[in-house]
Parts: C-alpha cells; sequence; structure tokens
C-alpha cells in the first residue's frame, strides 16, 4: 500500500502558481523582447583562420560567435569555447599536427571534433518571432547554453542571423519582468535543484591540462578548485583557456591552475556561491543584479556540496509541475 501524500501547504501552492505564472509568461514572449535595444552582432565565415577568430573574439570580449558559410549562403552552427577547448585537446592527441595550426580554419571544426569524439559544433536556433518558452525548450533539449536566432530575408529568402540569446538573458528577462520569481521561496535544497554528485575537482597545483580533459570528458564548462582541506577557493571555467591561447600560442597550457587564474582580467567578476538554505526567488535576484553563469553550492564552512547551473534554474521553471498545467488545462 502507498503511503499517503503529504497534503499540500500554502508555500506547495504558491510555489506551484508561480511556475505556471512564469510559463505562461515565457509562452507570451518572444525571443524579440529579450533583444536588447542596441547591440552588436559579430559572425564569423567559416573560411576564417582560427587563430584569427580567437584573436577578434578576445579583442571584443566575447566567448562564442554564429558561423556563416558564404558557399551556401546559410548558417552553419554556433562557435563557442568548447570548440576552442576542443582544437586544444586535439592537438594534445595529435601533437604533430601542431606546426599546422596557423593554417587551420574553422570548417575544419567538425573534422577535429570527430577524430576526438566529441559533440559537434552547435547547429540549433530558433526564429525570433517564437515564443520565448519554445526557444528554452529547444535549448534543454540539446543542452545548449545559447541559441542563435534566425530570420529570413523577405527578398533573398535567405537566411539572416539576427542575434545569439542565452540562458543568462533570458533568465535576467524572467527575473526582471515575469513578477513569479518573487514568490519562489523554497530553498535549493528542498527542491533538489542542482548537481551534487560526481562532482569533478581540481587543485591550484594541478596541470591546466589535466583541467582541460576534465572539461572535454565530462562535457562540463567549470570545475571547483579546492584547497587541501577540501574547501573552495575558486572555479577554473572553460573562457580561462581562452585566455591562456588568446595570442596563438601553447606554451601557457604548460601552466598550473594557479598560474593560469593569474592570467585572468582584472575585471574578472569572481565567483557566485550559495548555500543549501538559500531560496530560488534570492537567486533570482542575484541573476537579476549581476552577471553569473553558476553557482557553487557550499556549506557554512565553504567546503563544496554542489553546483547550481543556469541550466538547472531553465529546466526547474519548465518542467517542474508542467504535467499538472496541462492536465488541469485539459479538465
Amino acid at each position: 500500500m502507498a503511503p499517503p501524500k503529504t497534503p499540500d501547504t500554502a508555500l506547495d501552492r504558491e510555489q506551484r502558481h508561480s511556475l505556471k505564472a512564469i510559463r505562461k509568461f515565457l509562452k507570451t514572449r518572444t525571443s524579440y523582447d529579450v533583444m536588447p535595444l542596441s547591440f552588436r552582432l559579430i559572425v564569423f565565415d567559416t573560411n576564417l583562420l582560427v587563430k584569427r577568430s580567437l584573436s577578434i573574439l578576445t579583442q571584443n570580449g566575447i566567448v562564442s560567435a554564429p558561423l556563416w558559410d558564404s558557399k551556401t549562403s546559410s548558417f552553419a552552427g554556433l562557435l563557442t569555447t568548447s570548440d576552442y577547448i576542443n582544437v586544444v585537446q586535439y592537438y594534445w592527441q595529435n601533437p604533430e599536427a601542431l606546426s599546422r595550426m596557423d593554417q587551420f580554419r574553422l570548417s575544419s571544426l567538425p573534422e577535429i571534433e570527430r577524430a576526438i569524439g566529441v559533440s559537434p559544433l552547435e547547429t540549433i536556433s530558433i526564429h525570433p518571432l517564437k515564443p520565448l518558452y519554445e526557444a528554452c525548450r529547444r535549448m534543454l533539449d540539446s543542452r545548449a547554453r545559447r541559441i542563435p536566432l534566425i530570420d529570413v530575408d523577405d527578398d533573398t529568402k535567405r537566411a539572416m542571423i539576427v542575434n545569439v540569446m542565452t540562458q543568462y538573458r533570458i533568465l535576467k528577462f524572467v527575473a526582471m519582468n515575469a513578477g513569479g520569481t518573487t514568490a519562489l521561496r523554497k530553498p535549493i535544497g528542498e527542491l533538489n535543484l542542482g548537481t551534487y554528485e560526481n562532482l569533478q575537482t581540481t587543485r591550484m597545483e594541478a596541470p591546466v591540462m589535466d583541467v582541460i580533459h576534465q572539461l572535454v570528458r565530462y562535457s562540463i564548462s567549470s570545475v571547483p578548485i579546492l584547497n587541501s582541506d577540501c574547501v573552495v577557493v575558486n572555479v577554473f571555467e572553460a573562457v580561462d583557456v581562452i585566455t591562456l591561447i588568446r595570442n596563438g600560442t601553447y606554451d601557457d597550457l604548460g601552466l598550473s591552475v594557479g598560474e593560469a587564474l593569474q592570467k585572468r582580467s582584472p575585471d574578472f567578476p569572481g565567483i557566485y556561491t550559495c548555500t543549501l538554505d538559500d531560496r530560488l526567488d534570492s537567486i533570482f535576484d542575484t541573476i537579476r543584479k549581476s552577471r553569473v553563469h553558476r553557482f557553487v553550492i557550499i556549506d557554512e564552512g565553504n567546503h563544496l556540496k554542489g553546483l547550481l547551473s543556469l541550466s538547472d534554474i531553465l529546466s526547474y521553471i519548465l518542467l517542474e509541475g508542467e504535467d499538472d498545467d496541462e492536465r488541469s488545462n485539459g479538465d
């Protein structure tokens, strides 16, 4: 006999109502609503040299760019830090190819990624007039952290890259406009929100290449750094690899993690932490105020407990209780 179901509390009902309101909000907004009034979009031709693309990214302070195939006049995918890390991994496995790096073009990325057995370039996209909810679902289904917005030119009938929308921009838009986030008052520990098992970690003295192998092997974007007492002291991020190779040389890949972090930009915002007792509304408040990509979950002694990604948060607000929404709509 199944145990009796715990009756809903007022907090349960408030949480469920807020999630339903947020989903309704996402279904009545489009990606155009999220776009800033003024922005700059950098698009790379697939014929561009990898070394040159890396230089352009770092000069403009960006970490991704849509690709365009000029031969077919079509969208060719989204270049991200993961693709550069895959290139590093490839040359580590094939050191004899390092001398050809200066001639390597973006069009060869799929070949490289097949060679090391990793996921290919992100190719998902969406029309900017589609509901924002649909864009979020596509991102979750493909595990992408950003999605290009592709329109069609009325005259030529060819694809036209409009912008690239990130999970952070979507969640900030929700935090600032949806209203329901202030009522998400359950703590993340009670919601079991985040990742708590099989966490990858490193130490300051570890070689950078060891961390790069972790990033590739586990398809992750960051690795917490612990001291000898297992206290979180920092986080090594995928973008840190870009800093090391931005000049087109690979000498710095022989550094330790601690030495690599010293090369970060002076305006690096630092890491964001939370505890299992922090409520989801406070997490959204931080997203609204700060440019954050993940939260390191710690205890009162700053020991690592888990990681909370923006994907975790987006998945929760889209999927938690969604079946109940459909049943109630069908009644």
